[in-house]
């Protein structure tokens, strides 16, 4: 995800506005430093938590992390969850997956019923393993990303997270 996000925040966010990744060595890492880093950060600023699905309850764990946002003392929190797994993002975008690793004709794919909703898809890892020989997660994502259309993208749960950082950073968006 940090990968993914390091490349594509930049051609989201507007010019003047910085950002740090932060990444987590597991979901339950993940939670236990939602808190602790919140609380301890100094300057202005705000806070976006993504995470994977993963066979979760999509919305029981969305309202979990904002629970922990919010106790920690921050209400404008952006949770977002990338359903079921990030590479369900990559795969919403065969075109760009096409240019990363010069798969000729892939992006037709992108109508197949498997591809046309990838957040659907329980394996999209195995999936994108399955179109790109040898495919490796983070450097698949740093490949893909520079290619990726923000506006066209077949993944639900990536929109949501394009369209909730818009209406997060400018609200009249």
């Amino acid at each position: 995800m940090k990968a993914l996000l390091d490349i594509l925040l930049p051609k989201i966010l507007p010019a003047d506005t910085g950002f740090i990744c932060i990444a987590h060595e597991g979901k339950q890492y993940l939670e236990k430093s939602i808190p602790r880093k919140i609380k301890a950060w100094q300057t202005p600023c705000a806070f976006v938590v993504v995470r994977d699905k993963d066979g979760a309850d999509w919305i029981a764990l969305k309202k979990h992390l904002v629970s922990l946002c919010v106790r920690a003392g921050r209400t404008d929190s952006l949770v977002r969850i990338a359903c079921h797994e990030l590479e369900a993002w990559l795969l919403g975008d065969l075109a760009a997956v096409e240019k990363a690793f010069n798969i000729k004709k892939l992006a037709d794919q992108q109508q197949k019923s498997k591809f046309k909703e990838p957040d659907k898809l329980s394996n999209a890892s195995q999936e994108l393993a399955k179109l790109v020989k040898g495919y490796r997660k983070v450097s698949g994502a740093q490949k893909i990303a520079p290619h990726m259309n923000i506006q066209n993208n077949h993944s639900h749960s990536f929109n949501c997270f394009i369209n909730g950082l818009g209406r997060f950073i400018t609200p009249d968006h």
